[in-house]
């Protein structure tokens, strides 16, 4: 017996299969005339009459059905009489597992089909770009048994979801592992704000070391310097020597570094160049699949520096797109990336011109899209000031943050050490003057003076309000 058969005998026979089922069957898969028209009617009696057909109904519905051949309707009338509408016997979850397969199946098969129609066609109204998506929807194809969350009955599996530890990439800096929760979840995008030169790649090669030493497999893409120079600052991280010791180290001592880093480092970093908006989030679902094949590795997270300078996997930038739509389109796709692996992925951005200079920056600092920022799960903005410079240090903003109160800890420095590309924890001194939510402009001179002379009475004062009545 056919798969069709065993399908249509158990949706004619079996209210609870057709239920399940029903809504994810389509004609496309069915590729027979007689299988295709014998659905159909399933299909449409099931929608009008909210019931299971019998035989007879579908005898009679046959014979309403014009448009086809003798042929057809003969062959459709003895695919009827072999449905086998009682004793079906089969296991239900057996059944369900089986015809979502068939699904699957059809669906990618018809997929190929319609790119290769594509392809051959030169008249065709669907161009070749959309070729990806049409195999990804193929791919997609499931039987999804949810139908939703019932509120008081599902309170027992909520609270232990309440109560479900999950699973974070930790910092190696305290107050970034507090702001977050104890680190970034998975699934998720998050950036990082800041000015030419001030620090982007520095914090995302440095966080690359401190996971690969605790054990977590790290993907490093980069579209603006080589994979050498990402590799340089690593290793000047991870070995404690400075960017200029590194390049003067003799052959024997940089191999004996690299022995102690691999029998610390439990995990494994590959890196990644491609060309400046040469690639996107089409490029580096390749990439991890190939990686996954030939490799047998699995991320646990992904740096890509970084996602101004990506391009879109959807949109082609030809002028005709403005930067608002073609850099929120990366930002979706690269946070559409992360839940499809169940990684977090961390990128940067640039400031604009006028954040380039500013101490306090905000979101609205954000070059050439809001709509990043509108996407991002988690964002920070890291300054710098030619007085945090001689102190050795970086000023942390928090500008967006759905794993906490963005107002606890608005703001923190970290210690930097540019020389080994390193970033470490501040002593609480430190901060004193930072965690306040004082505005930055306040505690200048400009803003003690505008605080003198503008700042509302805090009562009222009879000697400012003399001969008043």
């Amino acid at each position: 017996m056919r798969i069709e058969q065993v399908i249509f005998s158990n949706i004619v026979a079996n209210e609870d299969y057709a239920r399940k089922t029903i809504p994810f069957l389509s004609s496309e898969y069915f590729t027979l005339p007689s299988d295709k028209t014998v659905f159909e009617i399933i299909d449409s009696y099931i929608k009008d009459y909210n019931a299971l057909p019998t035989k007879e109904v579908l005898h009679l519905e046959l014979s309403g059905k014009g448009g086809l051949t003798e042929d057809q309707f003969k062959q459709s009338v003895e695919l009827i009489d072999s449905l086998e509408i009682t004793g079906t016997g089969q296991d239900q979850q057996w059944l369900v597992d089986h015809t979502e397969k068939f699904c699957q199946d059809k669906a990618l098969y018809n997929a190929v089909m319609q790119a290769i129609q594509i392809i051959d066609s030169k008249s065709s109204s669907i161009s070749k770009g959309a070729i990806p998506q049409i195999l990804t929807d193929a791919l997609a194809v499931s039987f999804d048994t949810s139908i939703g969350h019932d509120f008081l009955d599902d309170a027992d599996s909520r609270y232990e979801f309440y109560h479900r530890k999950e699973v974070k990439v930790p910092f190696d800096i305290e107050l970034l592992n507090k702001i977050t929760g104890g680190g970034l979840p998975q699934k998720t995008l998050n950036i990082v704000l800041a000015g030419t030169g001030v620090g982007k790649s520095m914090f995302m090669c440095h966080c690359s070391a401190n996971n690969l030493f605790n054990g977590l497999n790290v993907l490093y893409i980069t579209m603006e310097m080589s994979e050498e120079k990402i590799a340089e600052r690593i290793d000047a991280n991870m070995m404690n020597v400075t960017m200029d010791e590194l390049r003067d180290l003799p052959k024997d001592v940089y191999d004996k570094k690299i022995k102690r880093i691999r029998e610390k480092a439990k995990g494994k970093l590959i890196i990644k160049e491609y060309p400046t908006a040469g690639a996107g989030s089409a490029n580096f679902r390749h990439l991890l699949n190939e990686l996954r094949l030939k490799k047998k590795f699995h991320p646990d997270i992904i740096y890509i520096d970084y996602l101004n300078i990506c391009s879109s996997s959807r949109i082609k930038n030809n002028g005709a797109v403005n930067s608002y739509t073609y850099i929120k389109a990366i930002a979706e796709e690269l946070r559409g990336l992360a839940v499809e692996f169940g990684v977090p992925v961390v990128s940067a951005t640039q400031t604009t011109r006028s954040g380039y200079g500013n101490s306090d920056v905000e979101l609205t600092d954000t070059s050439e899209s809001f709509g990043l920022p509108a996407t991002a799960d988690f964002m920070i903005a890291i300054t710098s000031t030619e007085e945090l410079e001689q102190l050795g240090q970086l000023m942390i903003k928090q500008l967006k943050n759905r794993y906490g109160d963005p107002a606890m800890y608005k703001r923190f420095v970290v210690g930097v050490d540019r020389a080994r590309m390193k970033l470490y924890d501040c002593e609480q001194s430190a901060q004193d003057d930072i965690m306040d939510d004082t505005p930055v402009m306040d505690k200048t001179e400009t803003g003690r003076r505008y605080e003198e002379d503008y700042k509302p009475a805090s009562k009222f004062d009879k000697v400012k309000f003399r001969g008043f009545s």
